[in-house]
């Protein structure tokens, strides 16, 4: 959508909110599992049969292992409960 202004753009510098899906497994899952787990996935996301699908239906497929998906999950909690302490987002 060329025509529709970024969050920056339309006054929000530093704005950034960014759908993401992910792949969990049960507490205390071996990590010899986890890592194949992890490859696996890897793999499947590097194949461009399965970049293109994504890309078809608007996804930009990446992969990470499970220690950067861990860091990037809990700088979003903490990014994301800043913003609804600021907001005085109380629950209901």
């Amino acid at each position: 959508m060329p025509d529709v202004p970024t969050a920056a753009e339309a006054g929000l510098p530093g704005y950034e909110a960014v759908g993401w899906m992910g792949v969990y497994d049960p507490k205390g899952t071996p990590p010899a599992i986890v890592d194949k787990l992890a490859a696996d996935i890897a793999k499947a996301m590097a194949a461009p049969d399965m970049r293109e699908k994504l890309a078809a239906m608007g996804f930009q497929g990446a992969s990470n292992t499970p220690a950067q998906f861990d860091a990037y999950l809990r700088a979003e909690l903490a990014k994301w409960a800043k913003v609804a302490k600021d907001a005085n987002v109380q629950p209901e």
